[in-house]
Formats: structure tokens, C-alpha cells, sequence
């Protein structure tokens, strides 16, 4: 946007085997937004499904947070959580995710407003929720 220059926040995950895509847009990336984003994950996973899950995460600053691993302690039953070594986003699944949305979202355009931005992003994560064939490519090689 002219004489600006905005970020949206995003958190997301991807199931790397069927290639299933959560994502929460928020004002910030902290431990309080970052639980709500993983109740939503739970919600979505285990309570529908009743499996267990197995989540990775990088290393955020908000992901290393005491009430972060007070909740994973809560919740063990049903999540378990690995994280990755610092400074890997070669071993993070969601990464190869970012790169397609710039890909065939973002790159390279100009937005009037972040309402333009929002509805491009919207687009293409619905995309790749409505047909998850879209991103397989990125994420066999995490499986």
C-alpha cells in the first residue's frame, strides 16, 4: 500500500497427511493469540476426530511462553507437542504454505488496503482448504 507498510498476522498449520489447512488471522502474534489458535487446531482435530495429535512448531518467541506449555501440559491426552531445532524453516511443513500464498497471491501486487490484502489472502487459503491437491507438492516431502 502507498507510503505504508503493513503486515497481516496469520497463524497456520498443516496436516502433512491429507494436507488439511487451519489458519487464524489476529492483531498479534502472543502466547494468548497463539492459544486461541491452538484450541481452534484441537477443536478441529481431536474433537471431531478423536486422534491424537502430533503438532510440530518452530520456535516464536510466543510458542516457548510458560502459559503455552502450562496448556500443552493440560492437554497431553490429545496433543502432543515437538518442537523444532532454532533456525530450521527448511523442517517447518507451513513454510513451503507461506511461499505459495506469496506465490500466487501476493507477489508482486499492490494493494490499495490492507481490506484488499485480507480478501487476496482469504482467497488463497480457501483455495487450498477447498482443494488440498493444491499443496501436496509442498508438503511430501514432510511426510
Amino acid at each position: 500500500m502507498t507510503g505504508q507498510r503493513k503486515s497481516i498476522k496469520i497463524f497456520g498449520c498443516v496436516n502433512i497427511v491429507n494436507a488439511k489447512f487451519i489458519y487464524k488471522r489476529d492483531a498479534v502474534f502472543n502466547a494468548e493469540t497463539y492459544l486461541e489458535f491452538l484450541e481452534q487446531v484441537a477443536r478441529k482435530y481431536y474433537r471431531k476426530k478423536k486422534k491424537k495429535i502430533f503438532y510440530i512448531q518452530d520456535n516464536a518467541s510466543y510458542h516457548k511462553d510458560e502459559i503455552v506449555w502450562e496448556w500443552f501440559s493440560d492437554h497431553r491426552k490429545y496433543i502432543e507437542v515437538y518442537n523444532l531445532p532454532p533456525y530450521s524453516p527448511e523442517l517447518n511443513a507451513a513454510e513451503p504454505l507461506w511461499k505459495h500464498t506469496r506465490k500466487v497471491g501476493t507477489h508482486n501486487r499492490y494493494f490499495d488496503n490492507e481490506n484488499e490484502i485480507m480478501d487476496t489472502l482469504t482467497k488463497v487459503f480457501k483455495g487450498i482448504q477447498k482443494n488440498p491437491k493444491h499443496i501436496e507438492g509442498y508438503i511430501k516431502p514432510f511426510r
